[in-house]
């Protein structure tokens, strides 16, 4: 499906952008993952292990977090994307995901996040390119605001923004700025190609 710019200069083409997004966006989350192995090396002398892309863990005690508590599937030592990946499973599949499951549901949850928010943003791209100013920067930080800072723990993934600590906050500010400028790379990148 092409569409013309308003101006009738240039045609965008949502599909190429959607594409460019997706490709993006799945990069982008394992880059952000070896970022996260690496500022946990170097802050805390050890690996995060898999499935910790969010530290936002901890019971919330709303939402979705306390329906799963309410079933005795939340452990309380959850991240916001095992949580995900556990209520997914429970409420709409009525499947409990054993230890290994919850590991491999988290990195598809943080996986899909990357490639659903990134799918958004290349198609911005094709109608706005000034979404694009900053080398994909102030897009990782909105993704940071508005995900992780108000969706996750407003849906009980995760406890409120007011509990958790403000190194958590800088860990995951961090860490959505290289997932951002990732993004913004490869998109171009792929967008280039096609």
């Amino acid at each position: 499906m092409r569409i013309l710019q308003l101006n009738g200069r240039r045609e965008h083409d949502v599909l190429k952008g959607l594409a460019a997004g997706v490709v993006s966006g799945l990069a982008a989350a394992w880059v952000m993952n070896q970022f996260q192995a690496l500022w946990g090396k170097l802050t805390e002398g050890a690996e995060r292990p898999h499935g910790a892309q969010s530290l936002q863990q901890g019971s919330p005690e709303h939402g979705i977090g306390r329906e799963l508590k309410e079933r005795g599937s939340d452990d309380g030592e959850d991240n916001a994307a095992v949580r995900t990946a556990n209520a997914v499973a429970e409420l709409v599949f009525n499947h409990k995901l054993s230890e290994s499951e919850k590991e491999i549901g988290g990195e598809i949850a943080h996986y899909a996040m990357g490639a659903i928010s990134s799918a958004i943003y290349g198609v911005a791209s094709e109608f706005v390119p000034a979404s694009t100013v900053g080398l994909g920067l102030p897009y990782g930080a909105a993704v940071w605001a508005i995900a992780d800072e108000g969706l996750v723990p407003a849906l009980g993934l995760s406890k409120p923004a007011t509990e958790i600590p403000m190194n958590t906050h800088v860990y995951a500010l961090a860490s959505h700025l290289v997932f951002g400028l990732t993004t913004e790379v490869v998109r171009r990148a792929t967008r280039a190609v096609m």
